[in-house]
């Protein structure tokens, strides 16, 4: 199955919060697209492994989403070595997606930097001839396959984007399936311990930000992504 564009987040909720409305915009569009969560995200102060499941699948109900995965690596441990890197190459070579979506390059959590660098450097990896993989199960040898782009959300840090994307119209469907993660946010009913997450100021602040990042580029709302090489454009009317 070919994907247009794969999105990974570190913890299962990253991608949703980087990049939800444009993920749902892109879905919108008639594009194929697929999340990988490394991690199950059972290190969570909130809620248990099994209901960050149930929360995922929902989030892949309202997004519309091809395929979503859960590699299972380890919550606050998994490292950027040859296994992890192998693991996620596989994946990138099972889906063959022309855009890759990842963490944000910094970040508070030490997850998101890490998750960024190993599924960078996966991406470049996947496109060696000499790596061998194969899936579970497959006698099949995969071909190698390097997404054209790899480009990363933002996420607690306020980085400076290299391009936005205008999402006016879709962050209602980003505060939709971002609601999905009940145990994670904002809720004054809940007696689980707070979180820097699960403030009423974080909650608020996912639609300024997309607000914010919108009216610096003259429009709505904007989700704002840092890339790892120079983006080309045909024309100057391509840039608005």
């Amino acid at each position: 199955m070919k994907l247009d564009i794969l999105v990974f987040g570190a913890h299962p909720d990253d991608a949703e919060l980087g990049a939800g409305a444009t993920i749902a915009k892109e879905i919108a569009l008639g594009r194929k697209v697929g999340i990988i969560d490394l991690t199950r995200g059972e290190l969570g102060t909130r809620g248990t492994p099994e209901i960050r499941d149930m929360e995922a699948d929902k989030a892949r109900e309202i997004l519309g989403l091809t395929v979503r995965e859960n590699l299972e690596f380890a919550d606050g441990f998994f490292i950027n070595d040859r296994e992890h890197q192998m693991a996620v190459i596989r994946t990138i070579r099972k889906y063959r997606p022309d855009i890759v979506l990842c963490n944000a390059i910094e970040d508070r959590h030490i997850d998101h930097a890490r998750g960024s660098t190993l599924v960078s450097e996966a991406c470049f990896l996947s496109g060696l001839i000499m790596i061998d993989t194969k899936l579970e199960g497959d006698d099949q040898w995969q071909d190698a396959w390097r997404p054209r782009q790899v480009y990363h959300y933002i996420q607690w840090k306020n980085l400076e984007p290299d391009f936005v994307v205008d999402v006016s119209g879709f962050i209602d469907k980003k505060m939709e399936v971002i609601a999905a993660y009940a145990s994670q946010f904002y809720d004054p009913k809940s007696d689980q311990p707070e979180t820097p997450i699960s403030t009423k100021n974080f909650a608020e602040s996912i639609r300024y930000r997309a607000r914010d990042l919108g009216r610096l580029a003259g429009v709505e709302y904007a989700e704002g992504f840092t890339v790892e090489k120079h983006i080309a454009v045909n024309t100057l009317r391509d840039i608005y």
